[in-house]
């Protein structure tokens, strides 16, 4: 039967705060490898029969999910939520988007997770699949190998085909039961990863939360295609009730499977998932970066800039990015999601962006700042352009660092090179384009009374914004 594979790309990651932030979250970054952790999710795939994917995510990382995406040549289809609304409807709405055409087993997995062990993955979903064509709701439960209280666990019940009936779902347990589980191994780790017919999670969905399923087909009745994303009605879907497939379909349905996945699985859910799931020295340290130690041990650390060396120290966690530095007991990097809520409720800008910004067009890299002035190295990439535009309250000065930029200032459209520059005053139309075949780089000098970025006019934009 053909294999549809769900890809869950929501959430803001913000246990990996100061690397993992609301505009970038973890599943877009290269956490532990050279690809990005959507990007190993989806290549994880090429072992299995998977016919067509779907990539669900929200408007504000539409483009990373397209890029990254396209990199690997998977591109599938893309479905933006224009409100998040948890895991049951997202599933609901890509099941919805194929149910007219044909029925197929929906593999949904979420982007953010770790797999070490791909042949293994590969054959416990292969031997899973005659229990979805049964019409069999399948979970997957990973192994424990140690006592955990932070994920929630799944009870098994009698042997059915390759996996188990499905006893009972347990929220995230103490440490005594943690204890308990582990040992009579009756018990797993409940990993968000799921198998099933379409129409059986539809059927289901509609016994247990009709709800949400009607705000669903609701939703999906006035759709439209803009590039390579699928829009749904976000009037209907903002009435959608938010919740989770666990309780919306896993914990009432009859059908319930559990199949037992040892794999090498983490979700990296916390700076200290991420030192266990890495590579170590013999001193079980694990780093990335410009690192130097010297008489440390256990430790985790990473810089993506300037050198840190880390002198004597035990268990820490030490992450250097361009504007943050964070230093953690290795036991108390959950509380890092503490600091990023303070940041946000004080209205700072660090619990949302990074120092360097990425854009559809490329990116962008504030350098420095001050009363009236603020300085930018931007990186266009080859035939993008920024958009149509003019700011009300400052002047840009434009110098070409590398590459070849094509530029519209008011009535004149130019070329500029290497160490070439040009001026935008206040209230002037422009627009920068890179016409080349590498990245246009070039420093940009703004000046004037007001500097951020919603100071921003567009009159045309190849890009939807």
């Amino acid at each position: 039967m053909t294999i549809c594979a769900i890809i869950m790309a929501g959430g803001s990651g913000t246990r990996l705060w100061p690397l993992s932030r609301a505009n970038h979250p973890k599943q877009f970054l290269a956490l532990n490898g050279d690809n990005t952790m959507l990007q190993s999710t989806v290549k994880r795939l090429e072992g299995l029969n998977i016919e067509s994917s779907i990539t669900i995510c929200n408007e504000e990382h539409r483009f990373f999910v397209a890029e990254q995406l396209s990199e690997i040549d998977r591109l599938g289809s893309i479905i933006l939520e224009p409100v998040g609304r948890n895991t049951a409807p997202a599933i609901a709405l890509a099941a919805l988007s194929l149910i007219d055409d044909y029925d197929p087993i929906l593999l949904v997995l979420a982007a953010d997770h770790v797999i070490k062990d791909e042949v293994a993955f590969t054959k416990v979903v292969s031997d899973a699949v005659p229990l979805a064509e049964s019409g069999k709701l399948v979970t997957f439960g990973i192994v424990p190998h140690e006592q955990n209280t932070e994920y929630g666990y799944i009870k098994k019940g009698k042997p059915q085909g390759s996996g188990f009936t499905v006893d009972a779902f347990i929220e995230k347990p103490s440490s005594v039961d943690a204890k308990a589980y582990l040992e009579s191994g009756d018990y797993f780790w409940n990993s968000g990863m799921f198998l099933f017919k379409a129409s059986r999670y539809l059927e289901e969905l509609k016994r247990h939360r009709p709800d949400i399923h009607e705000a669903c087909q609701l939703s999906m009745q006035d759709i439209s295609k803009d590039n390579d994303f699928l829009r749904i009605n976000e009037v209907a879907f903002e009435d959608c009730p938010s919740e989770s497939i666990d309780y919306a379909v896993m914990e009432k349905t009859d059908d319930a499977v559990v199949v037992p996945m040892d794999v090498g699985w983490s979700d990296i859910g916390s700076w200290a998932s991420l030192w266990s799931a890495s590579h170590k020295d013999v001193n079980g340290n694990a780093t990335h970066g410009d690192v130097l130690l010297h008489n440390s041990k256990n430790s985790y650390v990473r810089t993506d800039g300037k050198l840190v060396a880390a002198i004597g120290v035990d268990d820490l966690v030490i992450v250097s990015t361009k504007d943050v530095l964070v230093v953690a007991q290795k036991n108390s990097v959950k509380d890092v999601k503490v600091i990023a809520q303070q940041l946000k409720l004080e209205a700072r800008t660090e619990w949302e962006h990074h120092r360097e910004v990425y854009r559809p067009w490329g990116k962008y890299d504030s350098v420095d700042a001050g009363d009236r002035y603020q300085v930018k190295r931007i990186t266009v990439k080859p035939g993008a352009k920024l958009s149509v535009q003019l700011h009300h309250h400052r002047a840009e000065h434009w110098v070409v660092v590398s590459g070849t930029a094509k530029v519209t200032n008011g009535n004149k459209t130019f070329i500029l090179s290497e160490n070439e520059s040009a001026y935008i005053p206040i209230g002037v139309i422009h627009a920068l384009e890179n016409p080349g075949k590498f990245d246009l780089e070039l420093i940009e000098v703004q000046s004037g009374s007001y500097l951020e970025e919603d100071d921003i006019v567009r009159f045309e934009d190849r890009y939807g914004r």
